[in-house]
């Protein structure tokens, strides 16, 4: 019996445990064609996650986040592009109408994702993981253009308000630090 509940408290403690460790690479997304991933593709990448939209004053932040991909994803950054409509309703297009609008006007070749919900009851899950009351920066993302740097073993890093330019000091040197970072 006493060997019983030993091993019964033992599964309890390593099923907390794995519950606990998983991570922000876990959680099932949709990529801008529709197709299943996650962001495990991006396993010991450093991530710079922005909610995105094709119809903002911030929209240009686009040209900026194209440049840091470029000047940084040979040394391991991925920049992520999540569409949201959830901000005065300025990402209305279908996903194929944002893929061409960032394609054209902008030239982006990082990943973008589905469109998505970064807020309130339809709120994502890799967003309430970030954003959530037990997410790693609680508190809604406040417009469009919100970013979040996740490190190379996928643990959230640093938020940065939606007017943070792509080209902050701030911002390139948590990018540069984190990259660095063993």
């Amino acid at each position: 019996m006493k060997c019983l509940l030993a091993l019964l408290s033992l599964f309890a403690i390593t099923t907390m445990l794995a519950a606990d460790s998983k991570s922000i690479l876990d959680i099932p997304l949709k990529d801008i064609d529709g197709k299943d991933t996650s962001l495990k593709a991006y396993q010991g990448k450093v991530l710079l996650m922005v909610n995105v939209a094709s119809q903002c004053g911030l929209t240009p932040q686009y040209q900026g986040l194209q440049g840091l991909y470029e000047q940084y994803k040979d040394k391991g950054l991925v920049v992520l592009g999540f569409p949201c409509n959830d901000f005065g309703a300025q990402e209305p297009g279908s996903n194929e109408e944002i893929k061409s609008f960032c394609s054209t006007n902008y030239k982006v070749t990082f990943p973008m994702f589905d469109k998505i919900h970064v807020k309130g009851p339809e709120q994502h899950p890799l967003y309430a993981a970030l954003t959530g009351k037990d997410g790693a920066f609680p508190g809604d993302v406040g417009w469009n253009f919100g970013k979040f740097l996740i490190g190379k073993d996928g643990k959230p890093l640093q938020r940065f308000e939606p007017d943070t330019e792509p080209t902050d000091a701030g911002l390139m040197k948590a990018i540069e630090e984190a990259l660095a970072a063993k």
